[in-house]
């Protein structure tokens, strides 16, 4: 779908790192700053001024920029508070739900802001976290030694990963969850409409990024699989 130009990106250079909302897409250029194409309604393209960002994710119809000082900003659509994190203090990586912001501080501990109606950021008692991945309506950690936790809405039993070892990537999609684990086979739960958790027998995989009903994998030989 390109109806709000959000995949007008031919023209951009110099990109490290990419992140896709619902109608809109965002760019990290080398420089620490950033570019965005698509629908604007909430003014959640408005990024052209950010400068020293390292890390950026996108909500369904907000952005967030992960500074190099570990403060972060964010615009768009702030209806719940997803974009309140000015006062945000050494933070080390972002993640941006459909209408909740999630931060890993440097002490691995997690902060979140927005949309709470499941309970996707109660996240105040988790420690020792190295990486963070927030879904639709819920929120995915993962340890240090491997396994996993998660809040959050779980009618889908995307949250069910209690039983999880060895992971060494998360990622939430809008109902589903999903690791990789260091055999480079890959776990999933919840909604399996689409055929998405559908992973049992992929290997030799490096790399996972979900969306809102699909998952792709990058393979350790270059290829990928969906």
């Amino acid at each position: 779908d390109n109806e709000n130009g959000q995949y007008n990106v031919l023209k951009w250079n110099n990109i490290i790192a990419l992140s896709a909302g619902r109608l809109h897409t965002v760019g990290l250029k080398s420089g620490g700053t950033v570019v965005a194409v698509g629908d604007n309604e909430y003014s959640q393209c408005d990024v052209s001024k950010w400068q020293d960002i390292v890390a950026i994710s996108v909500g369904n119809y907000h952005s967030v920029g992960l500074k190099k000082n570990g403060t972060v900003v964010a615009v768009g659509y702030n209806y719940y508070g997803q974009c309140d994190v000015s006062e945000w203090q050494d933070i080390v990586a972002i993640s941006a739900g459909n209408a909740h912001t999630v931060g890993l501080k440097s002490d691995r501990t997690v902060v979140a802001v927005g949309d709470d109606e499941h309970g996707q950021y109660d996240v105040s008692k988790w420690q020792d976290i190295v990486a963070i991945s927030a879904g639709g309506y819920h929120t995915v950690g993962l340890k240090s030694d491997g396994t996993v936790v998660a809040v959050g809405n779980n009618t889908y039993g995307q949250c069910n990963v209690s039983d999880w070892e060895d992971i060494v990537a998360i990622s939430a999609g809008y109902h589903n969850t999903f690791g990789l684990k260091s055999d480079g086979t890959v776990v999933a739960v919840g909604d399996n409409k689409c055929g998405q958790c559908n992973v049992s027998d992929w290997k030799n995989i490096v790399e996972i990024s979900s969306g809102a009903s699909h998952i792709i994998g990058l393979k350790s030989d270059g290829w990928g699989v969906a």
